[in-house]
Formats: structure tokens, C-alpha cells, sequence
């Protein structure tokens, strides 16, 4: 494999960049011309990653986050630029900070880290020889947009690398029975319809689901490997969950599109991907997550695919009262579906002794915390038998039992949904969320900024609702206290004006109310891929 080079030192000059490969031998170095950005990424800045930290060693390799950028301009000042420009170049210079402020960007400059043991050990020699660039899986690829220019100039391929988006836990001290071990757990967020909570939901017109990541858990013993892969990713058709004025907003199925068009294309691709899919539906079966349970199980009965199997698990209700329990039952109905679908497993020759022929694909409403607990229950059933087979566990040992790993195992299964759900879903404060959209939008190219355009979405005007509804509400309802304060000189004559000014109040309200999203931020740089 053509791997990249590990460390560069970047020197500036007034003309161009020049990054200098700094690993024993090498010589090259790339020089960039900061006037016509000559053999370079498109736009006027440059982002390099100048601190970066290590996790740990997967399969002998090094695996790197990085923990701090730096985007430097192209352009010498930005005086060519008019006012409002200097505006929208500062919120976007913001945008692609926050972005890449957001925990949990990792690469390795040896190793792929965007495909799976097993794709990775099905592949052609003609693919081990390629660079890492292009050879990558696309889907996880989030600095993709920015290495566009790079991608059809093999020669560059060594001075950038793909980077990942998720979580990478390397544990290499684990220890049962004596015998060390290394246990890693990967999670790869994909970089198509990429955004957060609320205000991406579903799935678009080529079938990418929304918050999709494909979770690896790894395991490596005296040569021996084992690897179970599972996904995640918002239930497949078109709908919709844009934040209003109420607590929680209430999903919306769209009513004039054909679901099955997207549906398809999402598991034709997921099948290929993977094989078989067990779909493990974890939302309520009641209230306003009822109909999407509905819509689901129906269109999974239209597919009519055989390689797709359906089971619904109303988490909140059967593990209600902390009747955790319960969730064993889920396990029990999906027993022999795991035995089937197998796990990745390798022996320290290289031989292959078994592969995964599916993958369990979970779902909640954000697919986050129920999806997690989940996913670590199927994945403990998998790690007991790779264990076994691999001669750590002895016969009849359970690895509940083991208190030293178990308590190693949660820890690292909750710094993983924690990580997936920071991710998603933020702080949980829907006037950050809107931000965050519309930066990694930003980011992976969804939206491409125009020097020659003096306008951009960033400067739409809000609707003559947004402020006249709010003013028209506060001065009736402060006309109403006032007149119950300040009364008239009959009652009949107070009670008419309070009635009046109550009234106005309490209709301009219900107005407000029903036009909740109007008055609610929501992503400006890309919005009608985001409302499907």
C-alpha cells in the first residue's frame, strides 16, 4: 500500500506555501501558488492540521486525532473584499472552525481506516497497491470535499490523507485469564446527508440515511483477529422533524413523494454493502413516533426482499421502571439471526475461518442512546464467541462475569455514544443546532462560496411575521393588564376592553404557534436537500 507521509513543516512565503515532507528519506515537497492556488484545493484558504495526538496502535498502526487546525488565506489582504463580504467571510471562516473544533477527527497515515477488517481482506492486490486516498471509502471520507483537487494527481497522494469523523477507542491492555489481548472499538460516520438532529432526518434522493455510522468492534490475539460490524442510521424514507416553538416537535411523514424510490436505493446499497439486514426498530409503537413504526414495518412488507428482516422493539415501554431486563428478550428474538450473519474472524496465518454475511442495522428516533445500548448488547454476544474461539475465554466463562474487562467494555461502549451523540446532536440547544447544520453543510461542500456573487443565503431577510407577529402579541397582552389595572369608569366597560386586548393576544399566539418554524432559525446555506 502506498501510504502518505507522517509529518510536514509548512513554510510561508508571500508568493506560496511550500510543505516540506519531513520523514527519514524523503525529499519532496509541494509547493503551492497562493495567487492562482496551482496545484491546490479550490477556495482561498488553506486548512492544515498543525497538532495532532495519538489514540493508540490498531493492528500495529498508529492511529492519530487530530486536536488543532490552522486556515490560512490564499489571498495577501482582503481588501478587494466589499463590507458585507468581510461579514459573510468572517461567519464563514466560523463555520469551518466549528466544524473542526467538533471532537472526534482521526486519521493514520499506514492504515485504512475507512474500510472494515473484512473489506479490507476481500480486496484485490491491485487495490492494496493503491494510496490511501484512493482507495478509501467515500461514504467516511470527511475532508473528501477539500482533497478534490488532489484526487486525479497521484504524485500528491502522499502529502494528504483520508480523515474520519466518529469515534476510535484502542484499548491494548485488555487481560482475561491471564492472557493480554487488544480490544478496539470504531465507529465511522458517514459524510453523506451529514448534519444534525431535528433538522436532518430520513433520507435523501439517493438513499443516504441521516446520522449513518458504521460501528466496528475489533479484537486481536496472538495473530488471531476478529472483527462485527453493525450500523446505525435514521429510519429510511422521507421524513421530517423541523424544530417549532413546541418542546418536541412532532414527525412528519411526507405526503407526496414516493418512499419507496429512496427506500430501495438505501437497502440495494446497504445489501451489497453488507449482505443480509436485520433491522432492529427501537422507537415507540404509540404517541407520535406510532406512525413511523407503521410506515416502516409496511414498506419493509411491500420490498418483499428476502435478505431484509424486520423486528420492532418498543424500548421505553418494555424497559420502562429501569426493567432492563427486558431487553434480553430482544436478544432471545434475534439469537439465531447472529448465529447465522457470523462475525470476521481470521487466524494468525491469514486464514480466513469465518465471515460476517449481514449486519444488524438499529434505529431510535436519533439513534443514539437506545441504538447504542443495543448495538453493546449484540456486540458482547459476538466479543463471548470471537473469545472462546480465539482461546482467551475458557469453556463456559461469560464475559458478565470477567468484572476487570466488563467494567473496560461499558466505559468504552458509553465514551462511544457519547461521542456519537455529541456529534448529532450538540448541546441539545436548538439555536446551536441550526449553526451547526449549516457549517458542516459548509464543510463538506454542500454549499460552495462564491467570490463573484455578492449575495449569499447568510443575508436573507427574516419574514414580516418574524418580528410584527411577537410586537402585535406583547402590546395587546400589555393593553390587557393594563386595563385590568387601570379600570374604567364601569365594568362593563373594562371588561370589554380586557376581553378585546385578551382576545387580540391570545389569537396572535395561536398564529404564532402555528407558524412555529417560521419563527425558529433553520439551516440557510442548503435547505431543500434537508427537508425531504
Amino acid at each position: 500500500m502506498a501510504t502518505t507521509y507522517e509529518s510536514f513543516i509548512l513554510h510561508t512565503t508571500p508568493e506560496k506555501f511550500y510543505i516540506e515532507a519531513c520523514d527519514d528519506g524523503a525529499d519532496d515537497v509541494l509547493a503551492i501558488d497562493r495567487v492562482s492556488t496551482e496545484i491546490t484545493l479550490t477556495g482561498m484558504y488553506l486548512i492544515v492540521i498543525t497538532k495532532k495526538k495519538k489514540v493508540g496502535d490498531l493492528l500495529g498502526h498508529a492511529v492519530w486525532k487530530a486536536v488543532d487546525f490552522d486556515i490560512i488565506s490564499y489571498k495577501k489582504t482582503m481588501l478587494h473584499l466589499t463590507d458585507n463580504q468581510m461579514q459573510d467571510n468572517k461567519a464563514f471562516l466560523s463555520m469551518i472552525n466549528n466544524v473542526l473544533q467538533t471532537d472526534g477527527l482521526y486519521f493514520a497515515t499506514d492504515y485504512d481506516l475507512t474500510h472494515s477488517l473484512q473489506r479490507l481482506a476481500n480486496t484485490s492486490p491491485e487495490f492494496q497497491e493503491m494510496s490511501l486516498l484512493e482507495r478509501a471509502d467515500q461514504r467516511f471520507v470527511w475532508n473528501g470535499h477539500l482533497l478534490r483537487e488532489l484526487f486525479p494527481q497521484p504524485e500528491l497522494h502522499k502529502f494528504a490523507f483520508p480523515v474520519v469523523h466518529g469515534s476510535v477507542i484502542l484499548m491494548k491492555t485488555c487481560c482475561i485469564n491471564g492472557k493480554l489481548f487488544e480490544w478496539n472499538l470504531i465507529s465511522r460516520r458517514s459524510c453523506f446527508r451529514a448534519g444534525v438532529r431535528y433538522y436532518v432526518r430520513g433520507i435523501d434522493t439517493e438513499g443516504h440515511a441521516a446520522n449513518f455510522v458504521e460501528t466496528e468492534q475489533i479484537v486481536q490475539f496472538n495473530g488471531g483477529k476478529a472483527s462485527f460490524v453493525q450500523t446505525r442510521g435514521s429510519i429510511p424514507f422521507y421524513w421530517s422533524q423541523r424544530p417549532n416553538l413546541k418542546y418536541k416537535p412532532k414527525p412528519q411523514i411526507n405526503k407526496t413523494v414516493n418512499h419507496m424510490d429512496g427506500f430501495q436505493r438505501h437497502f440495494d446499497s446497504q445489501i451489497i454493502l453488507y449482505g443480509r439486514q436485520v433491522l432492529l426498530n427501537l422507537i415507540n409503537q404509540k404517541g407520535s413516533e406510532k406512525p413511523l413504526e407503521l410506515a416502516f414495518d409496511k414498506m419493509v412488507t411491500s420490498f418483499g426482499n428476502s435478505m431484509i428482516k424486520y423486528v420492532a422493539f418498543d424500548f421505553h415501554k418494555e424497559c420502562s421502571q429501569m426493567r432492563w431486563h427486558r431487553l434480553q428478550l430482544l436478544l432471545d428474538a434475534v439469537a439465531e439471526i447472529q448465529k447465522e450473519i457470523g462475525y470476521f474472524l481470521v487466524d494468525s496465518e491469514g486464514g480466513v475461518l469465518g465471515q460476517q454475511e449481514g449486519t444488524f442495522r438499529s434505529n431510535c428516533m436519533d439513534c443514539l442512546d437506545r441504538t447504542n445500548v443495543i448495538q453493546s448488547l449484540l456486540a458482547r454476544r459476538s466479543l463471548q464467541s470471537q473469545l472462546q474461539r480465539l482461546n482467551v475465554l475458557h469453556a463456559g466463562q461469560q464475559i458478565e462475569d470477567q468484572m476487570d474487562f466488563e467494567k473496560i467494555y461499558k466505559n468504552a461502549w458509553a465514551d462511544n455514544a457519547n461521542a456519537c451523540a455529541k456529534q448529532y446532536a450538540g448541546t441539545g440547544a436548538l439555536k446551536t443546532d441550526f449553526t451547526r447544520s449549516d457549517s458542516i453543510d459548509l464543510f463538506l461542500g454542500n454549499y460552495s462560496v462564491d467570490e463573484v456573487d455578492v449575495t449569499t443565503p447568510l443575508r436573507e431577510l427574516k419574514d414580516w411575521k418574524f418580528l410584527t407577529l411577537p410586537i402585535i402579541m406583547v402590546v395587546a397582552f400589555s393593553m390587557c393588564i393594563i386595563c385590568l389595572l387601570m379600570a374604567g369608569d364601569t365594568w362593563t366597560e373594562t371588561l370589554a376592553y380586557v376581553l378585546f386586548w385578551g382576545t387580540a393576544s391570545v389569537v396572535t399566539f395561536a398564529v404564532i404557534l402555528f407558524n412555529g418554524r417560521d419563527f425558529v432559525d433553520a439551516p440557510k446555506l442548503v435547505q431543500k436537500e434537508k427537508m425531504d
